[in-house]
């Protein structure tokens, strides 16, 4: 259960429908997930569409503590964009501050756009701060697929699959419960850790590194 949460919507995957409890996000609306699996049982508890949302500006509810985080247009779509283009070493990171989660069931999907140095980007969840948190993420430069630690800024990598990197949309998913770590790529389970860092509950957010420029959209939290 959530420690704090302004809202909380409960889906069923069956008739779609959703029953609002408490004050919704303004930009937090039930959608459908396009090409994710959020697994049995309850369809989500909170998502992100950015329909919603101002273009130009970052979204409601989501702090930009790296980066430069907008929503903008994709076609007839709307997306949060990370438009930076920071140095190798630094880390993108946009959080979710008004909610704190132990264990998560994440998804989002991410379109790689540009990027020299690095490309892609991930999901992050049980962050303490900018400097503290864990991270799945695609790269498509190096085609690749990696889960991590960051803690007091560095990163530590736990376990990586070989993937084919392009420029289309992905579904990305990360599942942790107790110290498990499970992490998918379009449906497909392809990494399983266990750590305890970070044992208690953190925020979740969105991450892509460097120069990466990169367009998430969907975010989604179910339990």
């Amino acid at each position: 259960m959530p420690m704090r949460c302004r809202f909380l919507i409960v889906a069923s995957r069956r008739t779609g429908l959703a029953l609002l409890i408490g004050a919704m996000l303004t930009a937090t609306v039930v959608v459908p997930i396009r090409g994710t699996r959020l697994g049995a049982g309850l369809a989500a508890i909170a998502v992100w569409d950015f329909e919603a949302d101002e273009p130009g500006k970052i979204a409601k509810g989501f702090s930009a503590e790296v980066g430069t985080w907008v929503v903008a247009k994709d076609g007839g779509n709307q997306v949060l964009f990370q438009t930076a283009k920071n140095e190798d070493a630094v880390f993108n990171l946009a959080l979710v501050r008004s909610i704190a989660y132990q264990d998560v069931d994440l998804t989002v999907r991410l379109k790689a756009i540009a990027g020299e140095v690095d490309r892609g980007g991930g999901l992050v969840w049980r962050a303490k701060d900018k400097h503290n948190y864990y991270i799945c993420r695609y790269n498509p430069l190096e085609d690749n697929f990696r889960v991590y630690k960051v803690e007091n800024g560095k990163r530590t990598q736990f376990a990586s699959a070989k993937v084919p990197g392009d420029e289309a949309w992905h579904a990305l998913r990360a599942t942790m419960s107790g110290n498990k770590i499970a992490c998918y790529l379009d449906d497909k389970k392809l990494l399983e850790v266990e750590d305890s860092t970070f044992p208690g509950p953190g925020m979740i957010g969105l991450w892509s590194k460097a120069d990466a420029q990169s367009y998430f959209d969907d975010l989604s939290i179910s339990k």
